[in-house]
C-alpha cells in the first residue's frame, strides 16, 4: 500500500476518534447531529434523531419524579407515556420505557433553541456539530414563556430575584436575596428581553412542569454545566413546536407533544399540513402518523411507509 492509500485508509478512524473526543469533552448528554444544509433541517439526508431509548424496572420507594431526574428527563416526559401510573407510588417491578431519544427542532440560528411545547432546551455547537439537551420548567397559565429570538445578555452566580410588582405583596419583599428560598437557584442567564432568563431552581421536581412566571428553569446540575459553557451574546431562539419531524439513516420519524398552551386548534391537521409540502411526504405511513398525532406521547416514532 502506498503512502496515499495508507493515509486515506486511516482517515475514518481518525475522525471517529475526533468525534469521540468531542463527545467526551462536552460530557454526558452530548450528541452528534448532521444538517446537510443549515437552513433545511427537514432535509431527508439529515440525521436529526439523537439519543437512544432506555428501560428501567421500578424498585420500592421509586417515584417517577426521581426516575425522571436520574435520566435527565422532565416529569412531563414520563407523565405523557404513563398517565395512569401514580407518580409517587409506581408499582414495584414495572418495566418503564425511558424516553431518552429526541428529534432536533428545526433551526437555522443554532446557539440555544428552547422548544416550549416539549419543555426542552437544545444547545447547539455548530462548529463541531454537537448538541446538548436538557429538560426545563416553563411559564404557567397567565405567565406564558415568550417566543422569539433573543440572546444571553447577563450571567450571574448566586442571583438575587427582583420580584415582579404583581408578586411583591405575596412575598412581602421587592428583592429576594440568594439562598435556599430563592427560586432562581444558583445561576442566572439573563436574556435580552427584560425580566426573562434561564436559571436553576430550589425545587427540582418542578422540571417538566408549568411552574414559572415565564422564565426557563433547569435542574441545578444542568444549569451549572450550561452556565459554564454558554458565552454572552449566545443566540436564544424560543419556539413553540409540538410536532417535530426528523430523519435517521434515511427513515422518517415524528415526535408529537401535547399542545400545552392550547395554541393549535387541530393538532392532527397541523401535523399533516407540516409534512405535505415536502417531496418525501409520499414515503409516510399516513395512518400511523395520524395515530402518533392523536396519542401525543412525546417520543420519536418511525412513520416511514414500508
Amino acid at each position: 500500500m502506498n503512502f496515499r492509500n495508507r493515509f486515506f485508509s486511516v482517515l475514518p478512524a481518525f475522525f471517529i476518534l475526533l468525534l469521540l473526543s468531542a463527545e467526551l469533552a462536552w460530557g454526558r448528554g452530548a450528541y452528534s447531529y448532521r444538517f446537510p444544509d443549515p437552513k433545511a433541517s427537514l432535509d431527508a439526508k439529515a440525521d436529526t434523531v439523537i439519543g437512544l431509548m432506555g428501560e428501567y424496572v421500578t424498585h420500592k420507594k421509586d417515584t417517577l419524579l426521581d426516575i425522571a431526574r436520574d435520566n435527565n428527563l422532565g416529569f412531563n416526559e414520563l407523565e405523557c407515556l404513563y398517565p395512569d401510573i401514580d407518580p409517587w407510588i409506581p408499582p414495584e417491578g414495572t418495566r418503564l420505557l425511558i424516553p431518552t431519544q429526541w428529534i432536533l427542532p428545526e433551526t437555522a440560528k443554532f446557539g440555544l433553541v428552547i422548544n416550549i411545547a416539549e419543555m426542552r432546551l437544545f444547545f447547539f455547537n455548530k462548529s463541531i456539530q454537537m448538541v446538548r439537551t436538557y429538560p426545563i420548567g416553563i411559564g404557567d397559565e397567565g405567565w406564558f414563556s415568550p417566543l422569539g429570538t433573543f440572546y444571553v445578555a447577563q450571567k450571574r452566580k448566586n442571583p438575587a430575584w427582583h420580584i415582579p410588582e404583581s408578586l411583591q405583596e405575596k412575598y412581602q419583599m421587592k428583592i429576594m436575596p440568594a439562598g435556599p428560598d430563592n427560586p432562581l437557584g444558583d445561576y442566572w442567564l439573563g436574556l435580552s428581553i427584560p425580566g426573562y432568563g434561564i436559571h436553576g431552581t430550589n425545587f427540582p421536581w418542578a422540571i417538566g412542569r408549568l411552574v414559572t412566571h415565564g422564565c426557563i428553569r433547569l435542574y441545578p446540575e444542568d444549569i451549572e454545566r450550561l452556565f459554564a459553557a454558554v458565552p454572552l451574546k449566545t443566540p436564544v431562539e424560543m419556539i413553540y413546536e409540538p410536532v417535530k419531524i426528523g430523519f435517521k439513516q434515511g427513515r422518517i420519524f415524528a415526535e408529537v407533544h401535547p399542545d400545552i398552551y392550547s395554541r393549535i386548534p387541530d393538532l392532527t391537521a397541523y401535523g399533516h399540513g407540516k409534512v405535505q409540502k415536502h417531496k418525501w411526504a409520499d414515503r409516510i405511513d399516513l395512518d400511523l402518523f395520524t395515530q402518533v398525532l392523536q396519542e401525543a406521547k412525546g417520543i420519536p416514532v418511525d412513520i416511514t411507509r414500508n
